[in-house]
């Protein structure tokens, strides 16, 4: 038998290559999240938009700080004046009871309904990625989408406070002077307490996302879960539950700008924000991971 007519050898089997190590794959998966969370449009619209606050604020004060206008609204509003760094407080005073959980809940809202909405999610789940790690993944992109959100208020806050007001020393609720470099620090405490007070409605928004297909659902959902809590807190007759609310601390952050710092409420207000994401964030995963996943 000539060697034409032998038996073709079969060919060699391809080499299957090695899976990534896990830390690899989560830092892929997670920049792969943040790209979609921070390249969407919308979001940097709803960045830019909670950015131009403290511009708007800031250039009303100024231009109204010499006239019989000057003086009114909130305490925290008034001192801008006499302080820019009160800039980033206002701010941030303003936003957070509605243009903050709105944009949260937009964003965290939009997690997984809107992958499921676009057809998205099923290929993601065929890679195949296991579900705790997606879910993980766009948990922290929702969470820096809010880290972003609330940095959006400060530091806009600072610059144009800086240039229309100036950074002074600091006087505190209580009437005493600190440096303006203790005063930073204040701030930055302020600016580290919302955003972890926004954990929890990040974890309400994820469940939410969970449930439906229809990410406008999710994120009408959201909104109206911070919508109703700050109703709750209104109300004389229910204040036994106050203190579990989802928004009853947030305006806790005055805390840093007292003379001694009561770290027992900080602690408190934060707790309430652990329970919450511990609470919503476990009927997430057990909502993913057990969800029949058609889109």
């Amino acid at each position: 038998m000539s060697r034409a007519d032998a038996p073709a050898a079969p060919p060699p089997a391809l080499a299957t290559p090695a899976p990534a190590p896990a830390p690899v794959a989560w830092a892929r998966l997670l920049r792969s999240e943040l790209r979609l969370v921070f390249g969407r449009r919308r979001n940097l619209v709803l960045l830019a938009g909670l950015a131009l606050v403290p511009v708007l604020l800031g250039t009303v004060l100024f231009l109204t700080r010499d006239s019989a206008l000057a003086g009114q609204g909130p305490s925290f509003v008034d001192q801008v004046t006499g302080n820019g760094l009160f800039l980033v407080v206002a701010a941030l005073f303003l936003c957070l009871p509605f243009l903050l959980p709105l944009c949260i809940g937009i964003a965290s809202g939009d997690a997984v309904a809107g992958e499921a909405s676009a057809g998205t999610l099923r290929y993601l789940l065929v890679v195949p990625v296991p579900r705790t790690r997606l879910l993980t993944v766009k948990a922290v992109a929702a969470l820096a989408f809010a880290a972003a959100a609330v940095l959006a208020v400060a530091v806009t806050g600072l610059v144009v406070g800086a240039v229309y007001f100036g950074l002074h020393d600091v006087t505190l609720l209580s009437g005493t002077t600190v440096p303006v470099g203790d005063g930073v620090l204040r701030v930055l405490g302020v600016v580290g307490y919302v955003g972890l007070s926004l954990t929890g409605l990040v974890a309400v928004g994820l469940f939410f996302s969970t449930l439906t297909e229809v990410p406008v659902g999710a994120m009408a959902a959201t909104v109206v879960v911070a919508i109703v809590s700050t109703v709750l807190d209104s109300l004389p007759q229910v204040s036994a539950i106050h203190p579990g609310l989802l928004t009853h601390h947030w305006f806790d952050f005055a805390e840093f700008l007292r003379l001694q710092v009561d770290w027992g409420v900080v602690a408190e207000g934060l707790g309430v924000q652990v329970a919450w994401v511990a609470v919503f964030g476990s009927l997430a995963w057990a909502r993913f991971t057990t969800a029949d996943v058609t889109s």
